[in-house]
């Protein structure tokens, strides 16, 4: 019997320089991202090995070099960066992303502004 399962890594907050504006890109900002992956858990859970899962140190590295290593202008490509190298590392099937960004540089007050994409 599979036993699906999902892995969450919820609001990795990191300060860097992403955006549109010359100024975003320059003095940085917070950029928070969650991670979910949907996949089948009866391995890990039978065995009780890290090997037969994700590694969740790994997957928060991963995401960290990507938003510190690289420059986006757009959440949008941010996010799928992200997806992407997550679907290659893990030969994922199913998973989201999103990127926030606190605070953004808009004329009304908000909490943040934020990107969701997801697999099929």
């Amino acid at each position: 019997m599979a036993l699906m399962g999902v892995i969450r890594l919820q609001n990795m907050t990191f300060y860097a320089h992403h955006g549109v504006k010359a100024a975003e890109r320059e003095l940085g900002q917070v950029f928070q991202v969650d991670v979910e992956i949907s996949l089948d858990l009866s391995r890990a859970v039978s065995s009780d090995d890290l090997s037969q899962t994700i590694d969740y140190g790994e997957l928060y590295e991963l995401v960290e070099e990507i938003v510190l290593e690289r420059e986006f202008s757009l959440l949008e490509t941010l996010a799928q960066a992200i997806l992407t190298a997550i679907a290659r590392r893990y030969r994922l099937e199913q998973g989201l992303v999103r990127v926030r960004k606190p605070h953004p540089p808009l004329p009304g007050k908000l909490d943040c502004v934020e990107v969701e994409l997801s697999t099929d």
